[in-house]
């Protein structure tokens, strides 16, 4: 698949290039000035307050957990933009993309750094939108498009219900902040509300990580351009559902259901999305599902509360880093220089691309688990965690075991295949190594997986303990990174796993072939996905076509419908029928009234004409003015007369403009009628059991004491219309502008038709 977007290899993009790699650099270099600090058990906490009435502030923590997001965040970061200067040279819209992808970078730290519930969801929003905007990068195709609504619709899906579970996870807790919230596990997980506090929370989180059955958005993102790709598997958007269930896992683990829907769901998105990247021949793709697997493998050791797992999953969270994003922008680079990533026609490019064929080698050596690489670590520590589990460890042994060996069996068609295997076709370009910008990235993050399996201690010392810690509450809670552990069953698992890997590898195109056909016949949540949205779409217009017709008659009707059933019916279903009203207070003035009001109701509703409807309306106006006139408010009655004289003359000038009644058809009035005794009867009911209940005077004695120190008005209607109310007041204002706009532009378009 050639790139299409690059234009220029030569071309500079100046300044504008170098100061996101510049900001990220300087994020990265002040965090490991931050490291000592974290890793002697302390924490960095900064608070402002936001909106301090809901308990709501723009809190920021910096721990164990926290600090090992973002020094990958920002480290991979700066090796990405380093990349996309040189990758996406010339492109027409690069100062856009670097904007997007540092937008990116920072929602992502706010994130990870976020120590209140409501400002982690707006990072987790702001992620949500700016990886939109760059995978829908290429936005002139089809393909980008598609991928970004499907990535936009699907994790915005999962953060409606995140935001219902930090309501109520703050409601319940009586805090939004996230480390008081840790302080008091076990309140929360005694809670009647766990469950569904749980069920809403992993419903974000499963979604933003692609966890299956969400899985199918996070392929076909790679739409986007390899830096994004990159940056995106490795350390940002994905990993922010690992990383809520990380932050959470010291308050919400420790149950049956969290266990049980951690650790299944894990083992099996792994195993599934191992198996869907031995059919890929795409390379960005066969990529794609090995951090599918990475991902599922991170939620199952979440599942898990002992030592060993946490250690696992700190270990792996680091490796899966550093080798992904290493191979994916080895796989651009490739694609950069022979204008492919078919897996089946790339071949013999270790000679001419010898630094990119050595990061390749050096990542996928770490992804595929062999010594002295960090990935050997990571994944005995993987064995010896999965051998801790108390339940059902054979089971969960052997899922983990199979999408380790097909990913040792990936880690070669990545690696070994493009570079060292025979070519058999030619290539869409002449390849030739790829510029030092484009070659630093991949080539340091390789060779740090190198140094830390050599060197594990510095590691262990600035990361892994401290990250351990913040989910067990212990730093001596770490196990120990060993390059040798002596001979144990991790190791035994380790030799198994290189054998069978070695196995698929060799007969992976015989197997992808058998693969395709199975896959062929399982559901597929990708054509599933366009027919939801195609029902989705026919659903809605089949609900248009009933509720707007483009006549305003049922526009009122459905609305005033859907007000009785929803008022009336939570009435019935709650029993809460009001008392009867004294009537021993009531005068005949009132009684005159009242039927004078009746009457005009009753003539407007069965009245043919429109201008005997019009004179009813206006009877019912003035009754209710005179209503105001016997309890005291003349102001409120002079407004009511002003609507009423203000409606007639509308009313009166639109006449002239409107066809001619149609006398014939089918007569809605008595419908009409029903529904207007219907609505009215409900909200008279609604005001009798208001009158029912003692009035709080509250906010009358707040306005009474405060509206001539504070507001300086000795009129407390007006002080509340222009000092407590503004912006309710202009709201109100712009309505009112709007409602004559489109009364105007409504007799505009009437009287260009002819009367019939």
């Amino acid at each position: 698949m050639a790139r299409n977007i690059e234009t220029s290899e030569n071309r500079d993009n100046g300044l504008i290039g170098l100061i996101p790699v510049a900001l990220s650099a300087a994020l990265f270099a002040w965090l490991i000035t931050q490291a000592n600090t974290i890793a002697e058990g302390g924490a960095i906490r900064y608070v402002w307050d936001w909106v301090p009435s809901l308990g709501i502030s723009m809190s920021f923590m910096l721990d164990g957990l926290s600090l090992t997001f973002a020094l990958l965040i920002s480290g991979i970061g700066a090796m990405v933009f380093l990349y996309s200067r040189t990758y996406l040279a010339g492109q027409e819209h690069f100062n856009r993309f670097m904007f997007f992808l540092t937008s990116f970078m920072l929602a992502m730290l706010g994130l990870i750094l976020a120590d209140n519930l409501i400002t982690l969801f707006v990072f987790w929003e702001l992620t949500t939108i700016t990886s939109y905007l760059l995978i829908g990068f290429a936005h002139a195709t089809e393909k980008g498009r598609r991928s970004a609504l499907q990535a936009l619709f699907v994790t915005g899906a999962g953060a409606l219900a995140l935001l219902a579970g930090f309501i109520l996870l703050g409601t319940t807790m009586g805090s939004f902040e996230l480390s008081e919230i840790l302080a008091n596990g076990d309140a929360l997980r005694n809670h009647e509300l766990y469950v569904p506090i749980l069920i809403l929370i992993l419903a974000g989180a499963f979604t933003k990580s692609a966890q299956f059955p969400f899985h199918f958005w996070l392929p076909n993102a790679m739409a986007a351009p390899t830096p994004v790709s990159a940056f995106l598997h490795s350390a940002t958007m994905v990993k922010a559902g690992i990383y809520l269930m990380a932050r959470l896992h010291p308050a919400m683990s420790g149950t049956d259901i969290w266990f049980w829907t951690l650790t299944v769901a894990g083992a099996f998105t792994a195993v599934f999305a191992s198996v869907l990247a031995l059919r890929q021949i795409d390379l960005k793709q066969s990529l794609a599902y090995t951090t599918l697997m990475a991902l599922g493998t991170l939620t199952l050791f979440l599942g898990q509360d002992s030592a060993y797992a946490m250690t696992a999953f700190a270990t792996f969270l680091i490796v899966h880093s550093l080798y992904k994003a290493s191979l994916f922008l080895v796989v651009g680079c490739v694609d950069y220089s022979a204008g492919t990533r078919n897996a089946d026609i790339l071949g013999g490019l270790g000679r001419i691309m010898p630094v990119s064929a050595l990061a390749a080698a050096l990542a996928a050596l770490s992804m595929a688990g062999f010594p002295p690489f960090l990935g050997f670590i990571g994944k005995e520590l993987q064995y010896a965690g999965i051998l801790a589990i108390g339940s059902q460890p054979f089971v969960f042994t052997v899922a983990l075991l199979l999408s380790n060996a097909l990913m040792f069996a990936v880690a070669g068609i990545v690696a070994l295949r493009p570079f060292w295997g025979r070519r058999e076709v030619e290539l869409p370009r002449s390849p030739k190594e790829v510029p030092w910008t484009m070659l630093l990235g991949p080539v340091v993050l390789a060779c740090l997986g190198v140094f830390f399996g050599i060197h594990p201690d510095p590691l262990q010392f600035a990361l892994v303990d401290p990250l351990v810690a913040s989910l067990l509450g212990s730093i001596d809670e770490a196990k120990e990174l060993k390059l040798w552990a002596g001979v144990n069953m991790p190791l035994i698992l380790s030799i198994v796993t290189v054998t069978l890997g070695a196995a698929l590898y060799i007969g992976h195109r015989g197997l992808r072939a058998w693969l395709g056909r199975v896959v062929a016949a399982a559901p597929n949540f990708d054509r599933g996905w366009d027919r939801f949205l195609a029902g989705l779409k026919g659903f809605a217009a089949w609900q248009t076509r009933i509720i707007q017709p483009g006549i305003l008659r049922v526009y009122i009707g459905v609305t005033f419908a859907t007000a009785l059933v929803a008022i009336g019916g939570t009435i019935i279903a709650r029993n809460a029928w009001p008392g009867l009203p004294d009537f021993q207070d009531v005068t005949w003035p009132i009684i005159a009234i009242s039927l004078l009001i009746s009457v005009g109701a009753i003539m407007a509703a069965l009245t043919s004409s429109r201008v005997a409807a019009m004179a009813a309306l206006g009877v019912v106006g003035i009754g209710v003015a005179m209503v105001f006139i016997v309890f005291s408010a003349p102001d409120v009655a002079i407004t009511q007369l002003l609507v009423e004289t203000l409606v007639v003359v509308l009313v009166a000038v639109a006449l002239l403009r409107l066809p001619l009644l149609d006398q014939g058809g089918r007569d809605h009035r008595p419908a009409d009628a029903v529904l207007a005794l219907g609505v009215g009867g409900v909200f008279t009911l609604v005001l009798l059991a208001v009158l029912e209940t003692p009035i709080d005077l509250r906010l009358t004695e707040y306005f009474e004491v405060t509206s001539w120190p504070e507001a300086f008005g000795r009129n407390i209607v007006n002080v509340i219309l222009v000092d407590f109310r503004a912006l309710d007041t202009f709201g109100e204002i712009a309505v009112v502008v709007i409602a004559a706009l489109s009364a105007y532009a409504l007799l505009r378009t009437t009287s260009e038709r002819k009367d019939p």
